[in-house]
């Protein structure tokens, strides 16, 4: 589902799909595009089938919605395959995820309906200086981009390109001046954030990074991090995840599966045993931390003992975010060539992952009942994210909790989310 739309408006509208890294893209295009009433951008993922169906959805729905308006088509989708949204009717003009950073790509005269950059040869990254995000309570820092791992499932990486790191002075820079524009909580994003550094002099890691914003930015009250591979949580990060109350305590790993085998098959660097083992080390230092996680049920060659080893994860994770994909083969990468599963057998297992999830998920949920939480409100003034990124939501909105951090007291749980009252 697209993660950043703004339909309200006849004007510019950015329609940002999948990860939070396409949210601060998203936002830096709608700061080259100020002042242009007449362009929707859809910002598309490639993670899998269904997103790029989505993608094409969004796409029929925005022109029909504004048949006048200039329909631009970007982000891994438009990366991975150009051609395919090219011969759209409803699209005016495709981009890359280079080319769409550019002010000159957007140039209504260009004649070329699509622009889209060698992404491979891209050695160099910057933070986009968002100001403000028009939806969202919490902003989000690109600190890195691309992957130099190769997943035999993931197309991501022929979407962003190699890793690469933003200098540690651009990033801080970036999340004081959205401090200073009054955001409480800003997010660390990238494709592989914790590959952070290599690439840039003295070979900086993440942690290092985050030790450096907390220092020089002492007024930011809350920092997050997206998804992390745990087999690069160095003793560092792990101390600062543990030990620093300014960072949530809430952690989502790119897990993927559960089952040795399959993980091999992945070409994954991890084992069962050294996820099991990190979250053991992160509970038993810091107990509160929510773990989140992503899972892909019924990859090629998965039988029903690989299948059980993938379901009890979540328990053995102790994951309260599960993110259930069911595998998508992805044409040109090595997982497509492997033996498949039935397409039924896949969803049937994903859906039975995806109801154990969600149950883990409420069973958490009921046990913070009675429980205090800090809830930073979103631009509805009445519901957001509690530390350990819980949803919960407040009787009614309230203009001036727009972007504050207010204590509350759990009262209930309502669907995905927890009811609460001001904690005064």
């Amino acid at each position: 589902m697209p993660a950043t739309t703004n339909p309200a408006t006849r004007g510019l509208e950015i329609v940002s799909m999948g990860c939070r890294l396409n949210i601060a893209e998203g936002e830096a295009m709608r700061g080259l595009l100020a002042g242009r009433s007449d362009v929707i951008v859809i910002n598309s993922c490639a993670v899998t089938n269904e997103a790029v169906r989505q993608t094409r959805q969004a796409i029929r729905k925005a022109r029909k919605g504004r048949p006048d308006a200039q329909v631009i088509v970007t982000g891994c989708a438009a990366q991975t395959d150009p051609a395919m949204f090219a011969a759209m009717p409803e699209v005016d003009r495709v981009l890359g995820n280079i080319d769409k950073l550019d002010p000159t790509s957007f140039d209504p005269r260009a004649n070329a309906k699509a622009r889209v950059s060698d992404i491979m040869a891209v050695r160099q990254t910057a933070p986009h200086m968002v100001t403000s995000f028009a939806e969202h309570a919490r902003a989000f820092v690109e600190v890195q981009n691309g992957c130099d791992h190769r997943c035999t499932f993931c197309i991501i990486p022929y979407g962003r390109g190699n890793s690469r790191s933003v200098p540690a002075g651009a990033v801080v820079d970036a999340v004081r001046g959205l401090v200073d524009r009054g955001y409480a909580e800003v997010v660390l994003t990238g494709v592989d954030v914790t590959s952070y550094g290599p690439d840039l002099p003295g070979s900086p890691t993440l942690g290092m990074l985050v030790e450096r914003i907390l220092k020089l930015v002492p007024d930011l009250q809350r920092l997050r991090l997206s998804s992390l591979d745990g087999v690069e949580v160095d003793d560092r990060l792990f101390d600062l995840i543990t030990g620093e109350p300014r960072i949530m305590p809430h952690v989502h790993l790119s897990l993927q599966s559960g089952d040795d085998m399959i993980l091999k098959r992945m070409k994954r660097r991890h084992s069962r045993s050294d996820a099991t083992g990190l979250v053991e080390r992160l509970k038993a230092r810091r107990p509160a931390i929510a773990i989140g996680a992503d899972l892909i049920a019924g990859f090629p060659t998965e039988d029903e003992a690989m299948h059980a080893q993938n379901l009890s994860i979540l328990d053995a994770c102790d994951v309260v975010h599960g993110h259930i994909f069911p595998f998508s083969p992805r044409a040109g990468t090595p997982a497509a060539r492997m033996p498949q599963l039935d397409r039924a057998l896949v969803k049937a297992r994903a859906a039975e992952m995806r109801h154990a999830a969600q149950a883990r998920a409420a069973r958490w949920k009921q046990t913070l009942v009675g429980s205090r939480q800090n809830l930073l409100v979103e631009r509805d003034g009445r519901t957001g994210h509690g530390e350990n990124f819980v949803r919960i939501a407040l009787p009614q909105a309230q203009a001036s909790h727009i972007g504050r951090i207010v204590p509350v007291a759990i009262t209930g749980q309502h669907g995905d989310t927890l009811t609460a009252e001001m904690d005064i």
